[in-house]
């Protein structure tokens, strides 16, 4: 095998996280009796109140790559379990949000709490100015895979399975 420059070591790394990442993710979902699709709409919830953000059920179903009945049915059942609530806009009652209750985020703290409390303590140790190489670096990635997401033709649909031919 030949040698790799440090920056595939880095891809390779951040491979290696990510599936680490996914896998955590993915033992909190089956303990918790939730769909992959499901961990990842709290998150999504989660990350536009943090921006101060509403969300309406057609931002969610945008944000997931999902349609509208596919985007009804997960708020329905998130709202069943207790995990997400609708709340009506106060100035236009037809507006409606949907909002992740507070059980929802107590139980994702204990199951993410101590990594993330890792993930802290690790970040810690590094200056500012190393901390906005780091941010910037995990800001591109992050963009480089919406951009591949947001690619011309590809509505995010696995592909057919071929058919037998008649």
């Amino acid at each position: 095998m030949h040698h790799q420059g440090p920056e595939m070591e880095l891809v390779h790394l951040l491979r290696a996280v990510t599936v680490e990442l996914g896998a955590h993710s993915a033992r909190f979902a089956r303990r918790n009796g939730l769909h992959p699709t499901d961990v990842r709409a709290l998150i999504v919830l989660m990350d536009a109140a943090r921006a101060g953000e509403e969300m309406t059920a057609g931002r969610l179903g945008t944000a997931l790559g999902l349609n509208s009945a596919g985007t009804t049915s997960l708020v329905d059942r998130l709202e069943r379990a207790g995990h997400v609530r609708r709340v009506r806009g106060e100035r236009d009652r037809r507006r409606v949000t949907v909002e992740v209750d507070e059980r929802a985020i107590a139980l994702g703290r204990s199951h993410f709490g101590p990594l993330i409390g890792r993930t802290v303590e690790l970040l810690r140790g590094y200056d500012e100015r190393e901390l906005a190489a780091i941010r910037g670096f995990l800001t591109g990635v992050r963009e480089a895979a919406e951009a591949d997401r947001t690619d011309p033709g590809d509505d995010g649909t696995a592909p057919e399975e071929p058919r037998p031919a008649p």
